[in-house]
């Protein structure tokens, strides 16, 4: 028996498995459609497969744990990138501008 789609049902998309909640729901000749919170896009009841909350729950679990290994990767990477730009701010700190360095005038 399959469960029926309703507003605040938890859905995952057959197509690409992205899953979300269903903000909104329509008809038409050719269907019928569910806005998913997550993508903000409107797909075909026949493509989505409802989810139980304890299966939801443990993607949404995953999705948090790659975006915040994402965020501390980033983070490091942004660290990495100011210790260069001190280095070569140091660098330019003991160079010598001075009167005797060649004139490029005409």
């Amino acid at each position: 028996m399959e469960k029926e789609i309703i507003i605040g049902a938890h859905v995952r998309y057959s197509g690409t498995g992205s899953a979300g909640e269903v903000l909104d729901i329509r008809s038409d000749d050719q269907g019928v459609w569910a806005k998913v919170d997550t993508t903000q896009l409107w797909y075909n009841s026949r493509y989505l497969e409802v989810m139980d909350e304890n299966e939801y729950m443990k993607l949404k679990s995953r999705e948090t744990k790659r975006e915040t290994s994402k965020f501390n990767e980033d983070a490091d990477e942004r660290e990495i990138t100011k210790k260069k730009v001190d280095k070569v701010k140091k660098d330019f700190e003991d160079v010598d501008m001075s009167t005797e360095l060649c004139d490029g005038g005409g």
